[in-house]
């Protein structure tokens, strides 16, 4: 199985925020976000392993800023690392701006998947070889996630995670 870069698992989701997706504020629903999040994440998931992928977790969401209605969003979702079955994929997502054509963080999130077979069993899936310095941090800070959940879960000791230890050496 050939390692691949976040890069090959990129995926580009533009659309525009219409009135039936907006709260009485005129902002685009949180839950429509997280739909569309999901689904340009599972998309860069499959990409990486070639495999059907299924959500498993999100990890993390901050609504940093309304989207506003009429506006044009673009989610921007990369894998971030790989585990043995398991991919972690970070999306950013974009307002532009109406007049200037400026785009501006809004929000961001991370999901994690699970690669499968036609069956639903978890499958093996590449590893990643992160390029960019954003991409190495990314990839580095994924490990210290999943020990983090691992050790709130009881599935670790705090002796192994040495991740999370060096944080604090």
């Amino acid at each position: 199985m050939q390692a691949r870069t976040p890069e090959q698992s990129k995926t580009i989701l533009t659309d525009m925020v219409l009135p039936g997706e907006t709260n009485p504020l005129n902002n685009l629903f949180g839950g429509e976000l997280l739909a569309r999040m999901d689904r340009a994440a599972s998309i860069s998931a499959r990409r990486h392993s070639r495999r059907i992928v299924v959500t498993a977790s999100v990890n993390h969401v901050a609504f940093s800023r309304a989207v506003p209605l009429g506006s044009v969003v673009t989610v921007e979702a990369k894998v971030s690392r790989a585990f043995k079955t398991s991919i972690e994929v970070f999306i950013d997502v974009w307002i532009e701006d109406r007049e200037s054509g400026n785009k501006t963080k809004a929000n961001e999130a991370i999901y994690t998947f699970v690669a499968v077979d036609d069956t639903g069993k978890p499958v093996a899936v590449p590893e990643v070889l992160p390029e960019t310095d954003l991409e190495k941090e990314r990839y580095a800070a994924a490990l210290r996630r999943k020990q983090l959940s691992l050790l709130l879960a009881g599935k670790i000791k705090p002796s192994e995670a040495s991740e999370l230890k060096a944080l604090f050496e």
